[in-house]
């Protein structure tokens, strides 16, 4: 199956869609979550008191990173070019869905993603499970090989292999996981540009 032939889009948020701003270390610095830890995984391992006061901490900061999103190089174009050829397109993100939608309001792409499209850490489980991308595709009725995640990490592209999608990595100059990556682009405009190819 060629780019081209690929109706069913599902992006990463930040870092695909957004210019990446999380501070990943500042983060677990202020939640006392070790370095090598996955964030998410971590508060997922605490007692619930601690979990829930972590997790509120996360979503306040969060909230101000969302509010001031701006687009990744290319990535309002890409969707808006993707979403007036009539392709489905969807968001899988390890941020929380209401956060998702106040980003993308932010950038300017709200009207092109269905409410119930976009899903975050509450509504699946965290990439690289699989699970947001296999519930996105049993809503569009549609086999996951149809669909193509787009990301920015190894998470999107080890989630996009574990579902049986394909892989488009974005937004890295040179490709670190070529052996999980179907298709590479730079960002956001030659990844439109391979579409017109």
């Amino acid at each position: 199956m060629s780019l081209k032939e690929v109706k069913h889009w599902v992006f990463d948020m930040d870092g695909t869609l957004t210019v990446a701003v999380h501070d990943f270390a500042a983060i677990r610095v202020a939640l006392a979550i070790p370095p090598e830890d996955d964030i998410l995984t971590h508060l997922a391992a605490l007692p619930a008191d601690e979990a829930a006061a972590k997790h509120a901490w996360l979503l306040e900061h969060e909230r101000d990173l969302a509010l001031g999103s701006t687009p990744a190089t290319g990535a309002v174009e890409l969707v808006r070019d993707l979403h007036a050829r009539g392709y489905r397109l969807g968001i899988l993100t390890r941020n929380a869905r209401e956060l998702a939608h106040v980003t993308l309001q932010a950038i300017g792409l709200a009207d092109c993603f269905a409410v119930d499209d976009v899903l975050g850490r509450d509504e699946a489980p965290p990439k690289p499970h699989p699970g947001g991308l296999l519930k996105l595709a049993d809503a569009w009725d549609v086999p996951a090989s149809a669909m193509v995640m787009v990301g920015d990490y190894r998470f999107d592209l080890d989630c996009g292999r574990a579902a049986g999608a394909r892989t488009v990595l974005v937004n890295l100059p040179e490709n670190p996981w070529p052996e999980l990556t179907d298709w590479h682009a730079k960002d956001c405009v030659e990844l439109q540009r391979m579409l017109l190819a």
